[in-house]
């Protein structure tokens, strides 16, 4: 086994070396900025999480002015990339290597999953590339090549598949060169053992793989069914008053977190809502109500059925905690992805605000 990994190891550099892509945060050894990549891309495509990342560098290039930013000014410059947990724990992070690391990136696995949103698979990139400590990495792509290349059944999802494959990745590691090999490895499950269809005859490690000798490429990693998913409805009323509308902050405890929205309904049902449900839930009184646009959004166990209403009201919503703002205003605040879409179309017509 142990030559075999040799033999693994020797052709996934050399094709690393040859085919890997061009990134611009790949061949940096700060820790901040490797670690800005890795949270900018879980869950997000590399072609959609790059613009982001070069952002994020350009207006706070060091870590001690991440940690000095206010959240709604990040939570601003992630709005688009979802799962906001993860900015909001990245300005925590940061403000935990000011106080308790002096402003240093802590360089041990140990230290570094300490910090607010850092996991083992994060902690394991960022020690091995920026630090060449040998602490293999375990995520997505890398349990898909392990998967296959050494046809373990165990659902990649199951309680004990964690342990399973972090030791075959560790007994894979090339302690010498960790940081590389870990590369090597997400690359190679980024580009060539994709999820569906993986490109087989490219491989450069195709001659060790137990999947493809068997013809289990496809059916490998094997995935325990997931929880089913919740509808929820949602109905966001654009009311206008002297030019300007109404927004409010989302609170803790649900999705988008600290972010801002129209105006909400949340029902148990997709019917539209009349004048007279909106009047006695808001305790308001609504004198027009037109619904103008209706669209689904779909988070990882949710599905949102949204519709957005026109709506003018004789009275102020009783509220404290409504804002009133304009289009101009509405820069400063961090907007779920399907609330930034529809006020982006609905604020460029005509008349829209009156």
């Amino acid at each position: 086994m142990s030559q075999d990994n040799n033999g693994i190891k020797a052709k996934l550099f050399r094709w690393y070396q040859e085919n890997q892509r061009v990134l611009p945060w790949r061949g940096s050894k700060d820790p901040y900025k490797i670690w800005l990549s890795e949270i900018i891309m879980q869950q997000t495509r590399v072609a959609q999480g790059t613009p982001y990342y070069l952002k994020f560098v350009e207006k706070y290039p060091l870590v001690t002015d991440l940690a000095s930013a206010d959240e709604q000014e990040v939570l601003k410059l992630w709005q688009g990339l979802g799962y906001y947990s993860r900015g909001r724990n990245l300005l925590k992070a940061a403000q935990q290597i000011v106080f308790e690391y002096k402003g240093v990136f802590p360089c041990e696995y140990n230290e570094v999953i300490k910090l607010k949103g850092i996991g083992p698979y994060t902690a394991a990139a960022i020690v091995s590339i920026a630090y060449n400590k040998p602490h293999a990495v375990l995520d997505g792509n890398v349990y898909r090549v392990l998967a296959r290349l050494y046809a373990i059944e165990i659902p990649i999802n199951a309680p004990q598949a964690r342990l399973v494959f972090q030791k075959q990745a560790d007994a894979l590691l090339d302690k010498k060169n960790p940081g590389v090999f870990n590369e090597a490895m997400m690359e190679l499950g980024a580009t060539v053992c994709l999820p569906k269809n993986p490109d087989c005859p490219n491989c450069p490690v195709l001659s060790y793989c137990k999947a493809y000798k068997s013809g289990s490429q496809n059916i490998l990693p094997r995935k325990l069914a997931s929880r089913s998913v919740k509808t929820r409805y949602f109905h966001y009323l654009m009311i206008k008053k002297s030019g300007k509308f109404y927004i409010r902050q989302r609170l803790a405890g649900d999705i988008w977190q600290g972010l801002f929205e129209l105006p909400l309904i949340e029902t148990n049902e997709v019917d539209f809502l009349t004048i007279n449900q909106i009047n006695e839930i808001l305790d308001t009184k609504i004198t027009f109500l037109k619904p103008i646009q209706k669209t689904m959004h779909k988070l990882t166990h949710q599905h949102l059925e949204i519709v957005f209403y026109e709506a003018d009201m004789a009275t102020p919503i009783r509220d404290n905690g409504q804002i009133l703002t304009d289009n101009k205003g509405l820069k400063q605040y961090p907007l779920p992805r399907p609330l930034e879409l529809f006020l982006n179309d609905y604020l460029c017509k005509p008349d829209s605000i009156s």
